[in-house]
């Protein structure tokens, strides 16, 4: 429950209810911008009667994608389903904004806080996992706009600008404002080669693509009910068909785990979005940004943002909202309040660009841990694994999550399995009231932090002691 990332704009909370900010997201359409395209695939076959497999696949975002494209790279013999509730990619991988760092562990320093002998090869693994999802790419023809340009982490009051590790390039404020050119960035940290930019919606379209050219079969509008354990394997129920499995893999992330055991590890925690509509020549010029890096701030309250293939600005982030229960409901996806804020900051970031207009303002659920990276395990006899809580970084993480799956499923003593962060689980978040209480004072106390150049309360630091955190 204690936030922990360098991110959140300090001292930038915004004047809700500004009618000129209003004004600029009024007409926005609150479909995903990555899904409102012409070229999105037509919905598949919901799962009629019964299928067999030698393994199914819950969930067909870039969790369950990457998991059964691997599993058919690995041995193309073998019989694979994926079992998808709605439509491929429609959750947090087609509503993210597209970012793909290298990090396995939400940050250099966050890892080196949880496994201090292990950061060194966790980070190797981690180029090494983005390397191979750029090939990916190129070998099966995804057309995603990858654009492998770094990170431009940046500073909005001079206490962010402390101690910094790896190998990213330090700016100063002219130095910052020569790549991007806002009166509130007073320096940062240009990290050049970890991470990279893409339309997520169509890379879970071209993975989808992927696995049926290898044989596998994707069911949509197939949210499975129930796993029921068999002597030689698992039975999955679905509304109207069911499929017998030798094993399983889940890839619900925010979704509620099918297995009990699961369900305290992780807190469904919303994000939202904008995008205006494409920059003039006139107005890229205003702002820069030449060489196109995704940005991120430093402080507790954080936004994003990024250009899109078509010169939009993507900007989200800075609230974090949990619902009491872990409760994930459709209306949640917009929220008023949180559009008119995130309007608001951009024109105070960019005020070159007043005027500009929002096409889509959307929201949705990430799946969030105490200590913001993915956990992973089985059930069951080694015939059900599980990978889940990542916290905001997983569009990259995620194929490294689906070769540790298979790795677990197949048993096998590999360089991923051996590690800490695979054998060892976070602290569970407690159930109600106690998580919602939790949350709302650590949201507070980060706030707060923000507003007092970053000093931690005893709240706040008593949490760090025991490792727990939370995050978007």
């Amino acid at each position: 429950m204690a936030g922990d990332r360098r991110g959140r704009a300090g001292g930038h909370r915004g004047r809700v209810g500004d009618r000129r900010a209003h004004k600029a997201w009024q007409d926005a359409s609150h479909t995903p911008f990555w899904l409102d395209n012409p070229d999105r695939p037509a919905p598949r076959a919901a799962l009629a009667g019964a299928d067999t497999a030698d393994l199914a696949v819950v969930g067909a975002g870039f969790a369950g994608l990457w998991t059964a494209l691997l599993a058919k790279e690995r041995d193309p013999a073998r019989d694979v389903v994926v079992l998808e509730g709605a439509r491929v990619g429609w959750a947090a991988s087609g509503r993210n904004g597209g970012f793909c760092s290298a990090s396995l562990t939400h940050g250099r320093e966050n890892g080196l806080r949880h496994f201090p002998d292990e950061i060194d090869e966790l980070t190797a693994m981690g180029l090494e996992n983005l390397d191979e999802i750029e090939a990916a790419i190129a070998r099966y023809g995804i057309d995603c706009g990858w654009e492998r340009n770094g990170t431009l982490s940046v500073a909005t009051e001079p206490w962010q600008l402390g101690p910094h590790s790896g190998d990213g390039v330090l700016l100063d404020r002219d130095g910052v404002r020569a790549e991007i050119d806002s009166p509130r960035y007073v320096g940062g940290v240009w990290e050049k080669h970890g991470s990279a930019t893409l339309d997520p919606a169509a890379l879970a379209w071209g993975l989808a693509r992927a696995c049926e050219a290898a044989g596998v079969r994707i069911y949509e509008r197939s949210p499975v009910t129930g796993l029921h354990r068999l002597a030689d394997g698992v039975r999955l129920t679905t509304a109207r068909g069911v499929v017998r499995a030798g094993q399983v893999a889940l890839a619900t992330n925010a979704f509620p785990a099918l297995l009990r055991r699961v369900r305290l590890y992780t807190v469904p925690v919303y994000d939202y979005v904008l995008v205006t509509e494409p920059l003039s020549d006139g107005q890229l010029a205003a702002i820069g940004w030449a060489n196109r890096q995704g940005l991120s701030e430093r402080a507790n309250q954080f936004h994003y943002s990024r250009l899109t293939r078509d010169n939009r600005i993507l900007w989200g982030g800075y609230d974090a909202i949990y619902h009491y229960g872990r409760a994930l409901r459709r209306s949640y996806d917009t929220r008023p309040e949180t559009f008119d804020r995130l309007a608001e900051q951009f024109f105070d970031t960019f005020p070159q660009l007043d005027g500009l207009r929002f096409t889509h303002a959307w929201g949705g659920a990430i799946d969030t841990c105490t200590r913001f990276f993915a956990l992973y395990g089985t059930a069951w006899d080694r015939r059900v694994t599980y990978a889940l809580g990542f916290t905001g970084l997983g569009v990259a993480a995620t194929r490294f999550a689906g070769n540790v799956m298979l790795d677990l499923l197949d048993d096998a003593d590999t360089e991923r399995t051996r590690l800490g962060l695979v054998r060892h689980k976070p602290i569970p978040f407690p159930p109600e009231p106690l998580a919602y209480a939790g949350i709302q004072a650590t949201r507070a106390s980060l706030i707060r932090a923000d507003e007092t150049a970053g000093r931690r309360n005893l709240w706040l630091r008593s949490l760090d002691r025991l490792g727990l955190g939370f995050d978007s």
